[in-house]
């Protein structure tokens, strides 16, 4: 399906006139770069497990399943070869060029920082970074390698231990049942209330708290870039179903 070229226009007019663009994202923007999503026909919600995967990322299945925790972590949740896609790279150009202020996301791949970007607010943490559960040791990048952090779990036969006090290593991501981290709430609504756009891209805005805080804008434009309907399409003045790779690479900076 080609991408109605009215959309990308009003699109365009709109970064051309704004000076302080938020970019708000969920799974729907690492989708092409083959890491899948968990509402989509084919996402990780609609996969048959043992347990329902909504169960297995929270905090009481860490606890006590650990073993199948991990099991499902470095099977699904992993993935060091996933490369930035164009939606990526061009959010990246746009905040280089100093039009966008902030990417703020609910993924955890660490993407939009391998294409460039730097003001980059990660609701639900990284798989990047990883802690030990016990004695608090970092297991994260290394200037050497990004995804140091990432090998030391999946070298890991069954849960990841601590190499100094052997307590269990966790990732450092945002399970159900576990709270935001308040600087990242205070600098996501700090951005927004500031934001005089805010591009809401690849998500279907139905993960809370971090969905409501799309509130707090009150600029000019609103743009949604999704393959299917949110909550938000109506009060948008840019609606667009499509992939956002797409979109965003016929965007001139």
């Amino acid at each position: 399906m080609e991408i109605a070229s009215s959309g990308v226009e009003k699109l365009q007019q709109a970064i051309n006139e704004s000076s302080y663009i938020v970019f708000f994202g969920g799974a729907g923007v690492s989708t092409e770069s083959g890491i899948p999503d968990f509402r989509s026909q084919d996402g990780l919600y609609n996969q048959k497990y043992k347990y329902p995967p909504e169960e297995i990322v929270s905090h009481t299945f860490l606890v006590h399943k650990t073993e199948e925790f991990y099991e499902f972590y470095k099977d699904k949740m992993l993935a060091p070869d996933a490369k930035p896609n164009a939606a990526h790279y061009k959010l990246a150009e746009l905040e280089k060029a100093g039009k966008l202020k902030a990417v703020i996301t609910q993924n955890i791949d660490g993407l939009h920082q391998a294409a460039g970007s730097k003001e980059v607010l990660e609701l639900h943490g990284s798989v990047l970074r990883n802690y030990c559960s016990k004695c608090g040791k970092r297991f994260d990048s290394t200037d050497d390698d990004v995804y140091a952090g990432v090998k030391y779990i999946q070298a890991a036969p069954g849960v990841p231990k601590c190499d100094e006090c052997g307590g269990t290593v966790r990732p450092d991501v945002v399970l159900y049942e576990e709270g935001l981290d308040n600087f990242v709430i205070s600098r996501t609504i700090e951005h927004i209330s500031k934001a005089d756009m805010l591009i809401i891209g690849g998500t279907s805005l139905v993960v809370y708290p971090a969905a409501s805080f799309i509130n707090y804008f009150n600029g000019k434009h609103l743009a949604v870039l999704n393959m299917a309907s949110t909550g938000r399409d109506s009060q948008a003045d840019i609606v667009i179903h499509d992939k956002i790779g797409e979109v965003l690479s016929k965007i001139e900076v």
